[in-house]
């Protein structure tokens, strides 16, 4: 079996036979003020307008929990208590397939008493030993788990596992102060800037890094002492959260294709199957032949844009262009 090929299967990059999709799951906790209701009703409305109108993300498969129930009618679909949180993260896991993209924000306030760390939700919290036991139900996804609350650097060693983005607005459970990471980093699914590769598509990695720049740019500007230092754990050194996105298709070369059509997301997986492929032959580079590596990145960059041409082609003749 050619090294590259045993590379894909190792790494789990194959592509599956069926139509990948993304679950998204934002809940807002436990406010204590009308302004911190506010900001973070925004801050969850914000990230899920990006995954619906920029990404097109299916209103099924976006379930947003907040704490009041006048919150956001148009977009909640009940409250964000305890039982609610465990019910949406059994229902994703039940009708999730394997490989599916789960991503799970956490908009609100965080404790931590030295031994234990926790969300806050109106009613009881869910602790971090709750989270660990919910996202173990989605061993066969690929899992984005963002707690962007205080104190939620402490969620870190618990719940990091294989197939997992973790994103934490701090460091450790120390950091208690409040937090303006997530501003920051559901503004980046909005903003081209944090497009670093031009696919036109935002991916966990590049939102943490836009998100993390911003807040020392912020502290700096105020002058004050950063006093939140966010952190992301990848279970394969920032190649998953590299790939994971509010869509399904971030491999589309940016075009906005009609994803409804059935010969259209086959094109689409193709390409997808053709990047993960770059991807992986990239990682090789050091250990392969130079000779070797260039014709196999020939061959592949050649693929590339030949099944690019064919998406193109496909939406003109579908436009009547």
């Amino acid at each position: 079996m050619r090294l590259l090929t045993a590379t894909l299967f190792v790494l789990g990059l194959a592509a599956p036979a069926f139509a990948q999709e993304v679950h998204l799951l934002v809940v807002t906790g436990v406010s204590g003020t009308e302004e911190h209701a506010k900001r973070f009703e925004g801050w969850a409305a914000t990230l899920i307008d990006a995954a619906k109108k920029r990404e097109g993300l299916p209103d099924a498969n976006i379930l947003y929990l907040a704490e009041r129930p006048e919150a956001d009618p148009a977009r909640m679909r009940g409250r964000s208590t305890r039982d609610a949180v465990e019910k949406a993260m059994t229902d994703i896991a039940g009708r999730a397939r394997p490989d599916d993209q789960v991503i799970v924000v956490l908009i609100g306030h965080g404790t931590f008493d030295g031994r234990q760390a926790s969300f806050n939700l109106p009613g009881p919290d869910l602790s971090v030993t709750d989270w660990t036991k919910l996202l173990d139900k989605l061993s066969a996804q690929r899992v984005a788990f963002v707690n962007t609350a205080p104190a939620s650097g402490a969620f870190l060693p618990a719940v990091a596992a294989p197939g997992r983005t973790i994103v934490t607005a701090t460091k450790t459970g120390g950091e208690r102060n409040e937090t303006v990471f997530p501003r920051f980093f559901v503004e980046a699914f909005s903003d081209d800037a944090a497009d670093a590769d031009r696919n036109a598509h935002v991916s966990m990695l590049e939102a943490f890094n836009y998100a993390k720049n911003k807040v020392v740019k912020a502290f700096e500007q105020d002058g004050l002492l950063l006093t939140e230092h966010a952190t992301i754990d990848d279970s394969s050194d920032g190649r998953l959260a590299g790939m994971l996105h509010l869509t399904a298709h971030p491999n589309d070369g940016g075009l906005k294709v009609d994803m409804t059509d059935p010969e259209m997301r086959a094109l689409v997986g193709e390409r997808e199957e053709i990047q993960k492929r770059i991807d992986a032959l990239k990682l090789q580079k050091d250990r392969l032949d130079a000779t070797r590596y260039e014709q196999e990145m020939e061959k592949l960059l050649t693929d590339l844009a030949l099944k690019t041409k064919a998406i193109r082609d496909r939406e003109a003749k579908k436009a009547g262009r």
